[in-house]
């Protein structure tokens, strides 16, 4: 386990096994290497929490090791150890991540104390990386589920942008998944370490999506008792997505355009200006030439956003997604409300890929959660699907088409009469034996 265990590189043999010997009867398990390439190699396959290293090494300065092993592997600490120690060699291994940097021979009682603490220091940052890698594994681009030519472009270009600190300006009809495509940008840039911040712009007014995004002090308007911070602030050394920007106001678009190009803002009430480094992702379903042309959004403040441009196809454009999002959301619902329900009959898939999606992904998700809801079986079938969405897709189809609407007529009784074949026979005024013949000629069982 990393919380017992110890490398140590050194070139001085005897050296070297004292100290293992020593560290070892602490009940510490020991490994040990007298060069840095060794050294290296066991890091690699062992499950290291701290590294005790000597500074002069044969084949490396071990001040510079530092550096090598904390790329490697950042939650691993690291204490040098030299003959001869000097002020630069010193400040130089803390800079590069050393937990400290101490003299052989004089500060041998200090060795045991400083490794407890710095292998309770190397498991809490063991902890930390492995939860950020969790974070980024759920927010990673492998989440994004598709396998159409539409997705996986949209998926390249992110990747490609992702690892720059380049504004993004995300667009597509809503429901596209927008702050999906943003969180995996994020958590596949260097700032994955910090904060990402979301903030839908059409959910508040002008003054009072100013004061979210700037904060404001205490006094700068009527309830404001106490100095708030701002969501340019929570975000600082992360990301700020900015959704549906295209509904914001014009005179606070100015002031997002100054934290672009200065870095710099002022909070509500406050004259004193604030530095942030945050990067900004933007998204909205506006056509915002056209906003720029009406006299809705600032031209200048669009130029500073598009620097790079990510177009999100519709669900219409990525039909043959469509049964893979399905299953999938299948899973996660059954999962939640009825693990009975394991399939998707045929006629359900098709009325899925037939329908024409307004509402995208979201709405997609939406018609199979309500769908596993209703299910009483282990299969979802067209009779689980809303009548709305039925007749729409019926009319879709053809107004003339006396098949059609007799079938989607006979599917919406079923559904009334929650499958009851006799009742439905008798509201149809038909036969049982017609109806029975009827729902095998249109699948609906």
């Amino acid at each position: 386990m990393i919380q017992s265990t110890v490398l140590i590189i050194d070139d001085e043999k005897k050296l070297c096994d004292l100290l293992a010997r020593i560290i070892g009867l602490e009940g510490y398990k020991v490994f040990q290497a007298y060069n840095a390439k060794d050294g290296l190699k066991i890091l690699a396959h062992e499950d290291i929490g701290v590294v005790i290293s000597d500074v002069k090494l044969p084949d490396a300065n071990g001040v510079e090791l530092v550096k090598t092993i904390k790329e490697k592997k950042p939650y691993v600490e690291v204490i040098n150890l030299t003959a001869f120690g000097t002020i630069a060699d010193g400040v130089l291994s803390i800079k590069n991540g050393a937990f400290d940097y101490i003299t052989k021979g004089d500060d041998n009682d200090k060795i045991l104390p400083m490794l407890s603490k710095a292998m309770d220091k190397a498991q809490l940052q063991l902890r930390l990386f492995q939860l950020q890698n969790k974070i980024t594994k759920r927010y990673g681009f492998d989440e994004i589920i598709g396998q159409s030519k539409a997705i996986h472009a949209a998926i390249d270009l992110s990747k490609k942008v992702s690892v720059t600190d380049t504004t993004v300006l995300l667009l597509g009809e809503t429901g596209t998944g927008k702050e999906v495509f943003a969180q995996a940008i994020h958590y596949n840039s260097s700032r994955k370490a910090q904060n990402f911040v979301a903030v839908n712009c059409s959910a508040f007014g002008k003054d009072l999506l100013e004061s979210e995004l700037f904060g404001h002090k205490a006094g700068a308007f009527t309830g404001a008792v106490k100095d708030k911070k701002g969501l340019f602030e929570e975000a600082d050394g992360g990301t700020l997505f900015l959704d549906e920007i295209g509904e914001m106001n014009i005179d606070l678009q100015a002031k997002i355009l100054r934290v672009i190009e200065k870095g710099e803002f002022i909070k509500v009430g406050d004259t004193k200006t604030l530095k942030v480094n945050v990067r900004i992702i933007a998204a909205t379903n506006r056509n915002l030439e056209t906003e720029i042309e009406s006299g809705h959004f600032r031209e200048d403040l669009f130029y500073r956003l598009s620097v790079f441009q990510i177009i999100l196809p519709s669900l219409n454009e990525r039909k043959d997604d469509i049964a893979i999002l399905a299953k999938h959301y299948l899973k996660e619902f059954a999962n939640k409300i009825n693990p009975a329900i394991t399939q998707m009959d045929a006629g359900f898939i098709k009325h899925l890929e037939t329908h024409q999606w307004k509402g995208n992904v979201r709405e997609l998700k939406n018609i199979i959660e309500r769908s596993v809801i209703m299910c009483d079986t282990q299969i979802l079938t067209p009779d689980l699907l809303p009548i709305d969405f039925i007749i729409g897709q019926a009319q879709a189809i053809s107004a003339f088409d006396l098949a059609t609407v007799e079938k989607h007529h006979i599917q919406k009784i079923l559904h009334y009469t929650k499958g009851n074949k006799t009742e439905t026979a008798r509201l149809l005024n038909i036969g049982l034996t017609t109806l029975y013949r009827k729902i095998d000629e249109y699948h609906l069982s």
